[in-house]
């Protein structure tokens, strides 16, 4: 489908509490998004919201703005989700996503049971931030009021060197950590290798992904999951690809948000929901973001039971506030 014209609205959004994330606070988010309008009054979304912490410059992420809103026109002259259009099957329309809890350093065994409450069964948490002992401490505390068959979930962002990242993963052999995201400094793929050998625990990559190379990874398979952002990794056909790559090398992926607007969020959780028709149904992604939001670019998708519902249209399915 051939648009007729485009549009970028540009836009600034607070969060209701900073972000930490890598040693940098953010406060909030400011992209654009890109509107789409087809002969046949169909309008196409998609967001562009640059975050280079993550890899995502500002070129990838007009890119994957201007594929998202393309795709979305696609899939409503198809008459199918996006989700379904891309994995050319009929995609789940819900997707397990995981609870977001900030620094571990912060958290108290009431955000747990809150948590738990709300029907999260994977409540993820920053570490690295202070003394290992000291986090290892607070997650033993912690656990103590984790129910049966709920995990922690925890992201290093490249904190440690090899010897405190062995030691680290050592302490938490007993506690029910399901992964450990970007354990190291050096990401080295021998040194991943070792570590992901003397733990029952998956090792992930997010960040370094960026300066990986990736065909490598997928052959070694030094860590057992991939952390995907798909403006990172070319866009949403480009990240799908790689994602059903790193299956067939007995690979989990993630997808998680880059703390997009409620646009870029929706086009995260489509890709999801296309990733899962095809692997592990029941792992939970990383997008439970939009709570993080005091102001939106739009209706994000909801989330209730530890799970977010997809909108049940053709499309993106994204209803702007924005026009």
């Amino acid at each position: 489908m051939i648009p007729i014209s485009a549009r970028w609205l540009s836009y600034g959004l607070p969060f209701r509490r900073p972000w930490e994330a890598g040693g940098r606070r953010i406060d909030g988010r400011r992209g654009q998004l890109l509107r789409l309008d087809a002969a046949d009054g169909r309008i196409g979304w998609g967001d562009c919201a640059p975050l280079p912490e993550a890899g995502i410059d500002e070129a990838s992420a007009m890119r994957y703005a201007e594929e998202c809103a393309a795709l979305d026109l696609e899939a409503q002259a198809a008459g199918t989700p996006l989700a379904s259009f891309l994995a050319g099957s009929p995609a789940a329309s819900e997707i397990p996503v995981n609870a977001i809890l900030g620094a571990v350093t912060a958290a108290t065994p009431e955000d747990i049971v809150a948590a738990c409450k709300e029907g999260y069964s994977v409540l993820k948490f920053k570490v690295g931030c202070t003394l290992p002992a000291t986090e290892i401490r607070i997650l033993q505390h912690l656990a103590e009021a984790l129910p049966a068959g709920c995990r922690l979930r925890l992201d290093a962002n490249g904190a440690w060197d090899e010897i405190t990242a062995v030691e680290f993963l050592a302490a938490c052999e007993r506690l029910p950590v399901e992964s450990l995201e970007e354990p190291l400094r050096d990401p080295d793929p021998a040194a991943l290798d070792r570590l992901q050998e003397g733990t029952r625990i998956a090792l992930a990559l997010d960040e370094s992904l960026a300066r990986l190379p990736v065909p490598e990874l997928l052959a070694r398979s030094p860590v057992r999951r991939l952390v995907l952002k798909p403006a990172r990794h070319g866009g949403m056909r480009a990240t799908l690809a790689l994602a059903r790559q790193a299956r067939d090398a007995g690979i989990t992926c993630v997808v998680t948000s880059a703390l997009e607007s409620a646009c870029g969020l929706l086009a995260a959780a489509h890709l999801a929901a296309a990733v899962a028709a095809g692997s592990d149904r029941e792992v939970a992604h990383g997008l439970a973001t939009a709570g993080w939001f005091a102001t939106d670019t739009g209706t994000p998708p909801p989330v209730a039971g530890g799970r977010l519902r997809l909108p049940d249209r053709p499309g993106l399915g994204f209803v702007p506030v924005l026009s």
